[in-house]
């Protein structure tokens, strides 16, 4: 176990009764003391469950000036977004940008030339056709419907895939055991995006889907 110490500035958040730092502290220590992959995970996660500002992340930046891994705290905060849904949606976005690759953009609803909803895709890249999904077993678990087995699931979202790719979009799809080979996994992404630039523009659109309502906290003064 590894402790480290700073003084607090006075408020706290209380959840379940118990009395942590506010959100947005806790994101920028964990981002000086957590090597990056590992704070973006915790601080994806936080900002999407609480709905942290990045306003309120720059003001703790300020308030951390002169303290140690401020700067890598910094580089934290500038990455961070709501819409990661996970830790490998999370993991993924580090990987597009320790690759060199555009970091998309997240949770896109995807609709037909008539308008209509086709699904919603975990990655999409603005002024592409590239379309992103990670594929890790609780999204099947959680797509599934009162009495639907985890087949029917799969099936459904092939279907799903299908109409997709029909439109002109290129999908990616990978799994936990090919995004800890980044480096292949980054190539299949670099020819998804190569095929989007030699072809027709996809006959459909993707916007960003609604982030979900933030947990609300109560917030003490010591």
């Amino acid at each position: 176990m590894t402790v480290h110490c700073s003084s607090l500035d006075g408020h706290v958040a209380e959840v379940d009764r118990y009395l942590v730092t506010r959100p947005s502290r806790m994101v920028v220590d964990l981002g000086r003391t957590l090597p990056f992959e590992q704070a973006v995970v915790t601080g994806d996660a936080a900002v999407r469950t609480f709905g942290i500002s990045p306003e309120d992340l720059e003001s703790e930046l300020v308030s951390a000036q002169g303290r140690k891994g401020v700067g890598a705290a910094r580089r934290v905060v500038r990455f961070l977004t709501g819409y990661s849904e996970s830790v490998g949606e999370s993991r993924s976005r580090v990987m597009f940008s320790t690759t060199g690759l555009p970091v998309p953009s997240q949770q896109g609803v995807v609709r037909g030339c008539d308008d209509r909803i086709l699904g919603r895709v975990d990655f999409f890249i603005e002024s592409s056709s590239f379309l992103g999904e990670f594929d890790g077993r609780v999204k099947y678990e959680r797509m599934l419907k009162p009495g639907q087995e985890p087949g029917d699931a799969v099936f459904a979202e092939k279907r799903r895939e299908d109409a997709m790719r029909e439109l002109g979009f290129q999908m990616v799809r990978w799994t936990w055991d090919e995004l800890g080979d980044p480096v292949r996994l980054a190539a299949r992404i670099r020819r998804a995006l190569t095929r989007g630039r030699t072809s027709l523009p996809p006959m459909g659109t993707v916007q960003h889907s609604v982030l979900p309502p933030p947990r609300l906290l109560t917030l003490r003064t010591l």
